[in-house]
């Protein structure tokens, strides 16, 4: 199919995904006592395999921002206790042990959402973030995202970093359901490609 005639498909206006792989028959919003703002970088808006959205439509308590600069992070941050960026540290930066986050009443986990180094581009387009605890995911189980190769070897798909990071923070909440739309998602994009072109490109030996 040619990429105009993918471009003219009708597309749900929730998910953004073509009306004949709608997810959101998939999406339950899990409640989420610590705030989730995702900023999201404009190249992956246009990602297919966009599941930051996913993530932001199955939390109860979850905003999605697109762009590299946003003027009113300032004003979102003096309204909460305590917030912090799901990234790896830079130098200098303060790191904050995942586990030692104690529950607050107003708490906000910033998340930037594209490629590392668009994600490196947000966090230099915004000085703030820079100055915030940075949190870093401890090694897991592998990602389930077996249709994005990724330079980084622990690296998983933005819905899983969160869902990881909120299982933490929230133990007494169950996460795992926000998984579901991002699971058919893989599967449909499986579909898609084949199992030869799958097979070839994305299973290792």
């Amino acid at each position: 199919m040619s990429e105009s005639a993918k471009s003219t498909r009708p597309t749900c206006v929730r998910c953004k995904r073509p009306l004949s792989h709608c997810l959101c028959a998939h999406i339950s919003v899990v409640p989420n006592r610590t705030r989730v703002l995702v900023l999201q970088h404009p190249d992956e808006q246009k990602h297919p395999l966009n599941t930051a959205r996913l993530a932001v439509l199955g939390l109860q308590h979850a905003e999605l921002w697109v762009g590299e600069h946003f003027a009113q992070l300032e004003e979102t941050l003096s309204t909460v206790d305590s917030a912090c960026l799901l990234f790896p540290a830079q130098e200098g930066c303060a790191v904050q042990p995942l586990a030692a986050i104690a529950p607050e009443q107003s708490s906000l986990l910033i998340v930037p959402d594209g490629t590392w180094r668009n994600a490196r581009q947000i966090i230099r387009s915004n000085p703030v973030l820079r100055g915030l605890p940075h949190l870093s995911l401890a090694l897991g189980e592998p990602s389930l995202y077996r249709v994005r190769k990724a330079s980084e070897p622990a690296a998983v798909a933005t819905i899983e970093a969160i869902v990881r990071t909120l299982s933490v923070l929230e133990p007494e909440q169950d996460f795992q359901p926000l998984l579901a739309p991002f699971t058919v998602l893989v599967e449909q994009q499986i579909q898609a490609m084949g199992p030869e072109v799958y097979a070839r490109n994305y299973q290792r030996g």
